[in-house]
Parts: C-alpha cells; sequence; structure tokens
C-alpha cells in the first residue's frame, strides 16, 4: 500500500499547467465504441481509472494505445459484451459503456459499477432512460443485462441532472431510430465536450450545456480526433493548495467560466483571483476568512467533487464554515482523519459545521476515496510537522502524479512505495531522490 509522507509548513508558489479532465476523458473512451475506425485523444491523463476504462475496452475488443498524453482506440475487433468483471467494479464510470454497447451491438452484459464509496449511486436512472429506448433489462445477481434489437429514439424526464445518466442517454441516442429529447439534463462543462465529440463524429446533437439535449440518431458515426479538455477539478485543488498555504498559483488552460462557483467562493475567503486568456492566478493571504455556507449542487453550483478539499482548507480559516452536501450522502469519511489531525468538525445532518483553529498537526491517516484522500493532502501542507497519508492509490483514480506536481510548486512530499519480495515480506522503496 502506497504512502505519501508530507512535511507541512512550506508555501505553494508557481504556475502549473491544468491535465486533462478526467470526468471528460472516461465518457469519451465510452463514446469512442460508437464510430467506424480510430479515433485520437490528445491530453489525456495517465490515471488508473483511465487504465482500467482501456483494459474493459480491450478485453471487448478494441484496439488500444496510450502513449506521451495521447490515446488511440479502434472498437472495429469488438466482438465481445460481456464486459470485464473485476475491471467494471473497480471505478463508477464503467457506467457509461452500457448505452453505447448496446447501441451498436444490441446487448450488453456487465457487473454493476464499482468506485469510491462517498453514497448510493444507484443505475436505475440509466435503465429506466433505455427501457424507454426498448431495452429489455434484466438484473440477475451482481449482473445487469441489456438486449435490444435497435432502441428508439424517446421523451426522457430524469428526475435529477444525472451528469452520468445524461452522458449515457447521449451516447445511446446517438444510434437510436429517431430523435431522442433529455429534459431536465445534467448542464455541466463535460457533457458540452462529450456533445462536441459526438458530433465530430457525425453525431447530431443540440442543446448540452442547459437543461433540454435532442439527438437525432444516426446510421453510424466514424472515428475523431479530439483534444480533451482541462481538469476544472484538479484546477480547483491546486488553487486551494495555495490557499491554505498561503501561496501564489498561476493555472494554465483552464477556463475560469467554467469554475465560476468555486472562484467566487476562493474571493470571499479572501484570496485575489486574476482570470487571464490563458489560465486563473490565483493568491492568498497568510490566513483565509471562513466560507460561511456553502451548499454543493449541480452545476452551475458548488462542485461536489471539491468539497472534501474545500472543508479541509476551512479547518484552519477565521470563523465558521458550514459545507453542506447535497449530492452523495458519505463525501463526510474524510472528518474522522481530518479531527485526528486538529480539526473541528461536527456533522450536522447534510452540513458539516467548520470551526477554523489556529493549526493543525500531522498524524497518520488513510484515504478512503478519491477526494477525501485530495483534502487529507491539503490539511497535511499546513499542517504542522509530518503526515503520512495511507491508501493513496485512490488518489491516483484522478490525479496524475500528484506528488511530483506539489513537490515542484514547493510541497516537501514523497510518496513510498510498499510491496512485497518473494517470501511475502513487506518492502519499501523511496523515491529517487532519497
Amino acid at each position: 500500500m502506497d504512502t505519501y509522507q508530507i512535511s507541512g509548513g512550506g508555501r505553494i508558489d508557481g504556475t502549473v499547467c491544468a491535465a486533462g479532465a478526467k470526468n471528460a476523458l472516461l465518457p469519451l473512451l465510452a463514446a469512442s465504441v460508437l464510430g467506424k475506425g480510430e479515433s485520437v485523444l490528445h491530453n489525456c491523463p495517465a490515471l488508473s481509472d483511465v487504465y482500467a476504462m482501456l483494459g474493459i475496452l480491450e478485453a471487448a475488443g478494441c484496439r488500444t494505445e496510450f502513449s506521451d498524453g495521447n490515446i488511440r482506440i479502434c472498437p472495429d475487433g469488438m466482438k465481445e459484451t460481456f464486459l470485464h468483471g473485476d475491471l467494471v467494479k473497480q471505478m463508477r464510470s464503467s457506467v457509461f459503456l452500457l448505452g453505447p454497447v448496446l447501441a451498436l451491438k444490441g446487448s450488453v452484459c456487465m457487473g454493476f459499477p464499482g468506485g469510491c464509496a462517498i453514497g448510493r449511486r444507484p443505475v436505475d436512472i440509466h435503465l429506466s432512460a433505455l427501457r424507454k429506448m426498448g431495452a429489455d433489462i434484466e438484473k440477475r445477481e451482481e449482473t445487469i443485462i441489456c438486449r435490444c434489437e435497435r432502441l428508439r429514439g424517446a421523451v426522457i424526464r430524469l428526475p435529477f441532472p444525472s451528469v452520468g445518466a445524461t452522458e449515457n442517454i447521449m451516447m445511446a441516442a446517438a444510434l437510436a431510430d429517431g430523435i431522442t429529447v433529455i429534459r431536465n439534463a445534467a448542464r455541466e462543462p463535460e457533457i458540452e465536450e462529450l456533445q462536441n465529440f459526438m458530433n465530430k463524429m457525425g453525431a447530431e446533437i443540440c442543446g448540452a450545456g442547459t437543461s433540454v439535449i435532442i439527438i437525432a440518431g444516426k446510421k453510424r458515426l466514424s472515428g475523431a480526433e479530439w483534444n480533451v479538455m482541462s481538469d476544472r477539478i484538479e484546477a480547483g485543488t491546486l488553487i486551494l493548495a495555495a490557499a491554505v498555504t498561503g501561496g501564489r498559483i498561476f493555472v494554465k488552460n483552464v477556463r475560469a467560466e467554467y469554475m465560476e462557483a468555486f472562484l467566487s467562493c476562493m474571493e470571499a475567503c479572501g484570496m485575489r483571483i486574476d482570470v487571464r486568456q490563458d489560465g486563473i492566478e490565483a493568491a492568498a493571504p497568510h490566513r483565509l476568512k471562513a466560507a460561511g455556507k456553502v451548499p454543493t449542487g449541480p452545476y452551475p453550483g458548488f462542485p461536489t467533487d471539491l468539497q472534501s478539499q474545500l472543508l479541509a482548507v476551512m479547518t484552519t480559516a477565521d470563523g465558521v464554515s458550514m459545507i453542506e452536501e447535497n449530492i452523495f450522502e458519505d463525501r463526510f469519511k474524510v472528518l474522522k482523519p481530518l479531527r485526528l489531525m486538529g480539526a473541528d468538525i461536527s456533522l450536522q445532518g447534510r452540513s458539516a459545521c467548520v470551526n477554523g483553529v489556529p493549526g493543525l498537526h500531522g498524524a497518520r491517516v488513510c484515504a478512503e476515496d478519491l477526494r477525501g484522500g485530495a483534502a487529507l493532502v491539503l490539511a497535511a501542507l499546513a499542517a504542522e510537522g509530518r503526515t503520512v497519508i495511507e491508501n493513496v492509490t485512490l488518489i491516483d483514480r484522478g490525479y496524475e502524479k500528484l506528488e511530483k506536481t506539489l513537490s515542484k510548486l514547493g510541497a516537501e512530499m514523497i510518496r513510498i512505495k510498499e510491496g512485497r519480495d518473494e517470501q511475502g515480506k513487506r518492502t519499501r522503496q523511496l523515491p529517487d531522490i532519497y
């Protein structure tokens, strides 16, 4: 089990280029199976979730190649529609393959998707939409089986603006007969990204970024070349690293209009935000002000994927912050390790009440989910002494070599790789700098 060792007290300062967005790339990979011929995706982050998705596609017969941030994928040899069970269970985003594989092949069988344990994330919204489009769906123990000779267009009103369901319906509808209308659609920028990529493949989709999306089904699509958008969640996490250390950061190649709720919150906390044509510069005072009440919500609201990180930063801000989680009820697992580091946090229903303390102290803690793990890294940057964070492979699901990124910005942070030798004894590998 790999660990991070972080000595707090340093100041984050410098320039960094935001990586490609995980939340955009994974549905793009799923959509690529709809096109005949090769698709090429640039600016792809090397994340464990990305490798898992490629593994599922390769097991199904797709040809993939990942090198130097570029992914080539060709689905022409895809024959298997029983998707790899173990890899499916590793991440929630494997659910994106339901719609496109069903639309392309007429059947799909997969286990229930896995991922971080941050609350109920049922696939019922996805399945209900596919049924409305003509799919015959059976749940058998831990398996979902979908069949349909050909999907047909339908009017689908989502009970909640689910990002995953919106994207899954878009992909399924791209090869369906007739027109599909999604009402109460999610409006995230990553959905616009998917629409634009699929339209380049030959799809006919409009309305992404609004609550109504219209898809006119086509007989076939073709492969396309695309540059993946920058990751607004990684950018926000890095800005929060500067915030918690009283530092300054310039994040290149990220669009501020996709981060308005987050940036407004940070300005209210005392950060100076300077939006430039090529990125965002953020500078923090020595000590932040409390954020007040911050509710998470669907875009354009405050993103749930930055809630844990904001909570960690507010532990040392002046005043009281109320962080309300309205998307995933188990996002607050990070409270226990933060308390071990000296945070004063109480849970009140869906809200965490954070009383800023003079400072945190190092401790041995364990990441329980992706964003909670990133939150512990931020807390460790500000803490006095050394913090050891276990189970950091969860962080690898959304951040590519976070330790190297933060070290270049001034953090005193190393990764220790742990394994076992031939006799089963635990081994530890220090980084090259030692």
